[in-house]
């Protein structure tokens, strides 16, 4: 049996690798879902475009649900902490993701333009919102969240939704929404043809840029915002305790692990890289390595917010001693034992139906293709 802290370790890896594959195939969607207004103009091109993604979005729901699901059963007291501080904005992706379902089936069952109109708006919210309200949520990671644990370790959250969106919060969620927009564009593009692909390319330029441009600037801002840093021995082996350390906070202080570690400024490099390369690539039009190098970049992002937090999870700006850890936030060693042995007999079977799913539903989506499968297609 693995250790408790090697395992507290692959958890916090595990977790990023299911955030990353979140990110990647239940991002491409809703990059579509955000896309679809403005790159279908007919509505045979909005059914091309809500096509390329029907025979998987439901399925790539299993990477959301899956890390949700890992997040409570590995860190229980980020998991309560978060959904309580955060109530309102989960709640707000929830009401968000309610337009996918029933957009998806409903949207052309009715032959009516007002009708579809609506739904394509609503697959629009579906797509836009999350994305824009998870990066809001890790630009208040960075900056600390306003909560507390009392003697009883029962946490308590003293902020407000609105203190949420200020500006170094909105501008991740800039990063995060230009990234799921570039990266769908490019999904959109290996799917599609004609106007609806040459709408799709240029959508790609721009969203990339803007990732690009916005990630840069998040970066200027992150050298100078207060970061935590564990100030008091921890045995990475122990117990978890939230109070049982001390912590300072100081300007810079994110920095820290990619000064002490060079090579770890390769991860935001990979990240500005891989979205330039795919933004050439789109230009070449050559879509799937366009699909891949922004796949990249998305890993090359978030694995630079993860290294500039780690060990932390879940800082406090209100009693830093009260932040959440890679070492104090955990399960027990017996829980972290069997998921992780539980991964790795079900991730690799997810990976390798999603594998086939995607090859069996390869190939373009055109009007034509609509037309004649009219009743079939969404």
């Amino acid at each position: 049996m693995l250790d408790y802290e090697t395992l507290k370790l692959i958890w916090w890896l595990l977790v990023g690798v299911l955030l990353l594959g979140f990110a990647i195939m239940d991002g491409h969607d809703m990059g579509v879902g955000t896309l679809l207004p403005f790159v279908g103009k007919s509505d045979g091109e909005r059914r091309v475009v809500i096509n390329t993604v029907g025979p998987h979005w439901d399925g790539n729901q299993v990477w959301f649900i899956t890390g949700g699901g890992a997040i409570f059963a590995a860190w229980p007291l980020v998991y309560a902490t978060a959904f309580s501080g955060f109530y309102w904005a989960m709640l707000a992706v929830l009401w968000a993701l309610f337009f996918r379902p029933v957009g998806f089936d409903y949207r052309s069952k009715i032959q009516n333009a007002t009708w579809r109109s609506t739904w394509d708006w609503g697959l629009f919210v579906g797509g836009a919102v999350p994305p824009l309200i998870f990066g809001v949520a890790f630009g208040n990671l960075l900056q600390g969240v306003p909560f507390h644990f009392d003697d009883n370790l029962m946490s308590h959250y003293t902020g407000s939704f609105w203190q949420l969106l200020n500006p170094f919060a909105l501008l991740a969620g800039v990063v995060s929404s230009a990234m799921i927009t570039f990266h769908g564009a490019n999904y959109l593009m290996h799917r599609t043809e004609g106007a609806v692909f040459e709408r799709s390319r240029r959508a790609a330029f721009w969203s990339g840029m803007a990732m690009v441009a916005s990630f840069l600037l998040a970066g200027v801002f992150v050298g100078d915002l207060p970061g935590f840093v564990i100030t008091s021995p921890v045995d990475p082996a122990a117990l978890p305790d939230p109070l049982a350390k001390t912590v300072a906070v100081r300007a810079g202080a994110w920095l820290d692990n990619f000064r002490a570690i060079p090579a770890l400024w390769l991860v935001p490099t990979l990240a500005v890289a891989a979205g330039l390369v795919g933004i050439g690539l789109g230009v070449l039009r050559k879509p799937l390595a366009a699909f891949v190098a922004s796949a990249l970049a998305m890993a090359g992002i978030i694995g630079t917010a993860g290294v500039a937090l780690f060990p932390f999870i879940m800082p406090s700006i209100s009693d830093p001693r009260s932040s959440l850890t890679v070492w104090d936030s955990v399960s027990s060693h017996l829980t972290l034992s069997l998921m992780f042995w539980a991964t790795l007999i079900f991730m690799p079977l997810i990976i390798v139906y999603t594998s086939w799913a995607y090859k069996v539903m390869a190939g373009k989506v055109t009007v034509k293709f609509i037309e004649a499968h009219d009743k079939a297609a969404y």
